[in-house]
């Protein structure tokens, strides 16, 4: 009796399990229009250049002598059956737009994911190579185009939500107002009415120039069953920095990326989980609260509290992410022709004048024979460029793309402006052109402003907004 009993309890339970399993099932279809189905995949491939290949982030660069943690290109796709898009984020300080077009020439060879579909982006480690010589330039586009297909061989039904959360505590704006002419000269021979990144607690500064973002947005991508399969999260935060010199990393977008996983669940035995983080609009963005004087720290130890701050809110809100098994996709770009500008005949004569004393005389600014170099390089080149615009669609979040360190307010009215629930953008996308100041903040100087730090017309990013908010109309109407 007892043995039928168990038998009888043991079936009963099989049904019980089968019965909810149907139950799950349906539910699903029934999420998904008409039975559609949501695959994803995520991947990355090793993108470190090889040891001697130059760091740039700053103005004199130097050669890589050590590697303390590795580069990666991290690719997300998403495929509903009608429509396939992908991201991918390298860790790099900014990749030019012919690096990434032969990436896409790979991809439109190899794969049925549409190049023009994609978006690609440096998250501007300053720990990193710009990608200037020819042979790590061609191991680079190979490698972006390794990770989109290996991403593409690892799609299977999924789920996607989205979200966000405010950590105001890790951004600061780095223009600042100062009662202190002398902080605010310029290489042109004049003085600016702010200056970026000023002395720490200094009695003369008065109030930042901008506002700052505190939103990390993220995308949140799971297997059916709710294992992670990828996050890619956005935050308005140039870098972090604080590396040893001549060495090779990721900086805080690297560590981010390896630490969201385990706060999130994702199983390291399976291995199949990618992180991911970008930039947001940090153009005048840091972490240095210049309110404040400065801390001593170690090596790589400011950069992991971030990361390790960042991640933590991510996790926090991850728990409240709403998902769907299928949302419409879309992307729409545009290609904007901007101006280049160029000295005119005072600048060109002040240059030439600085350009004739010896190096060890009297200078207005310690720059000023870099920027001589520089705004000769504009005189003699292109009078105009041709930037890529992008705008994707998940759902009711759409993702502008610009290429350029964009700075924060226009990332900020993206965000009120976007014809969609929720949005947010990733700079230094599909291209890398230099800095994006708006036109009031043109007026008031700086070294983001500089003719040679910023290349194109001073209402740039005017039309930039402009067009991406006709790329974001036409992917709301279903164009």
């Amino acid at each position: 009796m007892a043995g039928i009993r168990n038998r009888r309890q043991f079936l009963a339970g099989i049904v019980s399990v089968c019965w909810s399993l149907l139950l799950i099932g349906s539910l699903q279809a029934a999420d998904s229009p008409q039975g559609k189905v949501l695959k994803a995949g995520a991947a990355t491939s090793n993108i470190t250049p090889p040891l001697g290949e130059a760091i740039i982030g700053g103005f004199a660069p130097f050669p890589s002598e050590n590697v303390h943690d590795e580069l990666h290109a991290r690719c997300l796709v998403l495929d509903n059956g009608e429509t396939k898009i992908a991201f991918v984020i390298c860790d790099n300080l900014g990749i030019t737009d012919d690096i990434y077009q032969a990436a896409r020439d790979f991809i439109k060879a190899e794969t049925d994911l549409p190049p023009e579909n994609i978006l690609m982006a440096a998250t501007h480690t300053h720990s990193a190579t710009r990608a200037s010589s020819p042979k790590y330039r061609d191991f680079l586009s190979r490698r972006i185009a390794d990770c989109v297909r290996r991403a593409l061989e690892k799609t299977e039904p999924a789920r996607i939500g989205w979200g966000g959360v405010d950590e105001p505590s890790a951004v600061f704006n780095r223009r600042w107002h100062t009662t202190n002419p002398d902080f605010c000269k310029n290489p042109f021979g004049g003085v600016d009415q702010v200056r970026m990144n000023p002395p720490r607690g200094n009695a003369a500064l008065v109030k930042p120039a901008g506002p700052i973002d505190p939103e990390i947005s993220f995308i949140s991508v799971q297997s059916l069953d709710g294992r992670p399969l990828a996050l890619l999260a956005n935050y308005s935060l140039h870098y972090v920095g604080g590396v040893k010199k001549g060495e090779i990393s990721a900086d805080y977008f690297g560590i981010f990326s390896e630490k969201i996983g385990s706060l999130i669940g994702a199983s390291p035995e399976e291995g199949s989980f990618v992180g991911m983080l970008s930039n947001g609009t940090s153009g005048d963005i840091n972490n240095i609260n210049f309110s404040q004087p400065g801390k001593r720290m170690q090596a790589y130890e400011k950069m992991t509290q971030v990361a390790d701050l960042v991640a933590k809110r991510v996790a926090e809100a991850y728990k409240n992410v709403d998902y769907q098994t299928w949302v419409p996709l879309g992307s729409a770009n545009a290609e904007l022709t901007l101006k280049v500008r160029k000295p005119d005949d005072a600048m060109q004569a002040y240059f030439k004048k600085v350009l004739a004393q010896p190096e060890d005389a009297p200078q207005h600014h310690r720059y000023e024979r870099n920027y001589a170099g520089r705004v000769q390089r504009l005189l003699e080149g292109p009078d105009e460029v041709t930037v890529k615009l992008q705008a994707l669609r998940i759902g009711d979040l759409t993702v502008a793309a610009i290429p350029f360190e964009t700075f924060c307010e226009i990332g900020l009215e993206i965000k009120d402006k976007s014809p969609f629930k929720d949005a947010f953008t990733i700079e230094l996308a599909n291209g890398y052109f230099g800095y994006l100041p708006t036109p009031a903040q043109h007026k008031l100087g700086g070294y983001e402003t500089w003719m040679g730090t910023n290349r194109v017309q001073l209402d740039a990013s005017d039309k930039i907004l402009a067009v991406l908010f006709n790329l974001m109309a036409d992917l709301n109407s279903g164009k």
